[in-house]
């Protein structure tokens, strides 16, 4: 049996915590293991998972962080915390709002294989799927995505999809070290490994999935501002990993 880990970031998601689709899901999959990072909550967050690890304490961990160090070192903490267990073969992350449904991140951890070592999902809008996004966030999305992808010489659609899966040993070598940025550690996971094996070889171990369906949040927590200062972090990313 193939086990999965998959860290879910949380900060103040009290009002909009899917609870009974985490209580679905942890029900029906016993292989798969889901660590809930706090990320210093000032809402009843951390009572809201401490309930859920009390039901389900073989498949759901709690940890507690004092203070907000933001998304990218919630990530880590989650990840490295997780391949202290030896039997997790696959290692994913994903919003606590389930833009992205737990069941559709397992059935994308099932395209890694031997030469794929690293899934991610994309918000592809096609006939045949449901993907929901407000007009502006869109906009901006694109614009941001597409200069991503010239700043990394890849051709990646949707680099800042938060659902991404990886094999153990990848995870060693991406969330070794700290990252730069709170949100744009995504760009960062591809600066590491175009750095480790270069752009040609990593095309052959990346792939790139269109999702069944994405809905967007109400919620999010992202604010306008971080529309300006993600240029800042950009070209901050740009100097430390060329």
């Amino acid at each position: 049996m193939v086990h999965t880990a998959i860290i879910i970031p949380c900060y103040n998601e009290a009002s909009r915590f899917p609870v009974n689709r985490f209580v679905s899901f942890v029900k029906k999959h016993s292989a798969v293991s889901i660590y809930f990072v706090n990320d210093g909550s000032s809402d009843n967050t951390d009572s809201i998972l401490e309930d859920l690890r009390i039901k389900f304490p073989k498949n759901i961990s709690v940890i507690n962080q004092k203070k907000n160090e933001g998304k990218a070192a919630a990530v880590r903490l989650g990840m490295n915390s997780a391949l202290k267990n030896n039997k997790f073969d696959r290692f994913a992350f994903l919003d606590a709002d389930l833009s992205t449904s737990i069941e559709e991140c397992i059935l994308l951890s099932e395209k890694l294989t031997k030469e794929t070592s690293f899934v991610f999902g994309s918000r592809i809008k096609k006939l045949d799927n449901n993907i929901r996004r407000k007009t502006h966030r869109f906009i901006i999305g694109r614009i941001i995505a597409t200069f991503i992808s010239k700043m990394l010489r890849l051709p990646i659609y949707d680099s800042q999809c938060g659902c991404k899966i990886f094999s153990r040993e990848w995870v060693t070598l991406i969330f070794n070290e700290a990252f730069l940025t709170r949100w744009l550690f995504d760009v960062e996971i591809f600066y590491r490994l175009i750095n480790h094996f270069g752009r040609t070889k990593i095309q052959t171990k990346i792939l790139e999935v269109p999702l069944s369906s994405w809905i967007d949040s109400e919620n999010s927590k992202v604010s306008l501002f971080y529309g300006i200062k993600v240029w800042f972090d950009l070209l901050k990313i740009y100097r430390h990993y060329r």
